[in-house]
């Protein structure tokens, strides 16, 4: 793998600065005009204005890569999806849009059920390569690192057989994959009579094996109606905790639980949607350490209004991310520029706030915020270059992929022809 000096950055987002980034700070971009990055094997070396960078120590024996004027950012850190999937639910699309409700569809055996049935009789071949062909688009769109959850599976031997395709996947493709166990995404229909006897296997023997086999760095529950319950919530995130994973949660997006401030109780890394959260939740969050991960693509796809509010968490001093909640159902996208733009015209975000809630605050929630979301010396070289005058416009147009290179640690990934 060459040493590269990348040139030709008419506008360099460096996103360097105070992690996580909160309030006022989420719009500092810490951007360079004309700049310029030195790289050595996987890691920038240096970064600055280009005539400073040209003279520096390496970079006369490093390969140039010259980006002619384009504007580049951190690549995209993804913090929520469900990536391991079969096959679309395109025909719950139409459905929805010929009247039934998400709530209907899922009563009648779709939804979520309808994605469990499939996997479990799908082949690891088959979800891995349908994973795989995902994950050369993602990076297409500029996404250098990802969050995927399990929960398609919902019996021990299938939930396994997910996390382990996510697990070859991280090892065999370049964009690094961060596993979420969602064993408690929805109550399986064979235990849809006793879920407590359910909670009691998440609890007692799944969690538990989990955590010491190594499969998952966080855990998940979908806390929410027709779900799991906030008490729950709590015993399955406190098991997790008590293991060693993370605890993450699906808060607040069909009804008012209390699931946020069960995130906020836990010390969770994210609390994601919360669609329906009120001031007294988004005062909470904004004084815990909690990241809200809002996921327009779940509204616009289902056709609701009630985005989630982040202008009012912003202004709180909440910690506020974005995410694609990539999955087959709600939210078919690979493209966080769409979910910026979602972002900027939904919930009347900045583009500049837009592009920090899904680099550095993402990759705060992951805990990868050491090594991703931010372009500095000694962290990897994962950026995209966009094809715009400027960072405004990545946003500003939507459903047109306007990346025109990926590159994670150091390695191209993704290259338009120019």
């Amino acid at each position: 793998m060459p040493d590269w000096l990348i040139t030709g950055c008419s506008e360099l987002l460096t996103l360097r600065g105070p992690v996580p980034r909160r309030g006022r700070g989420l719009a500092e971009l810490g951007l360079i005009r004309d700049g310029a990055i030195l790289v050595h094997g996987d890691r920038i070396t240096a970064i600055g204005p280009r005539k400073s960078i040209e003279h520096h120590t390496g970079a006369r024996r490093a390969e140039k890569l010259d980006f002619g004027g384009r504007v580049v950012l951190p690549g995209f850190v993804d913090a929520h999806t469900h990536l391991v999937f079969p096959e679309s639910r395109a025909a719950e699309y139409e459905q929805r849009n010929s009247g039934k409700t998400y709530e209907e569809i899922a009563r009648d055996g779709g939804g979520i059920r309808s994605t469990v049935k499939h996997t479990r009789s799908a082949s690891t071949k088959s979800l891995r390569e349908h994973a795989r062909a995902h994950l050369r688009q993602f990076a297409a769109h500029g996404t250098t690192t990802l969050e995927a959850k399990s929960g398609y599976g919902l019996n021990w031997k299938s939930e396994v057989k997910i996390l382990d395709v996510l697990d070859e996947l991280h090892q065999q493709q370049p964009i690094d994959i961060v596993r979420t166990f969602l064993g408690a995404h929805v109550v399986p229909k064979e235990y849809q009579n006793a879920p407590e006897k359910f909670v009691d296997l998440l609890v007692n023997h799944w969690i538990p094996t989990v955590a010491t086999a190594g499969l998952a760095e966080f855990c998940d529950v979908y806390c929410d109606r027709g779900a799991f319950t906030v008490a729950q919530s709590r015993r399955i995130l406190s098991a997790g905790r008590a293991c060693g994973l993370v605890p993450r949660i699906h808060a607040e997006q069909l009804t008012r639980t209390g699931a946020a401030r069960l995130a906020v109780e836990m010390q969770a890394a994210s609390a994601d949607h919360l669609e329906k959260i009120d001031h007294g939740d988004v005062r909470a969050l904004s004084l815990s350490n909690v990241a809200c991960i809002l996921l327009p693509g779940c509204c616009f796809h289902l056709g609701l209004g009630g985005y989630a509010p982040a202008r009012e968490l912003i202004a709180a001093g909440a910690i506020v991310g974005l995410a694609t909640d990539f999955n087959p159902g709600t939210s078919p996208t690979v493209s966080m520029s769409m979910i910026m733009s979602l972002a900027c015209t939904q919930m009347r975000m900045t583009p500049a706030e837009a592009i920090a809630a899904a680099t550095i605050n993402p990759a705060y929630s992951l805990r990868l915020h050491d090594r991703v979301g931010s372009l500095e010396v000694g962290k990897y070289a994962d950026l995209a270059a966009f094809d715009v005058a400027s960072y405004r416009e990545i946003p500003y147009y939507f459903g047109v992929n306007l990346c025109s290179l990926t590159m994670k640690r150091g390695a191209i990934i993704h290259s338009k022809k120019r």
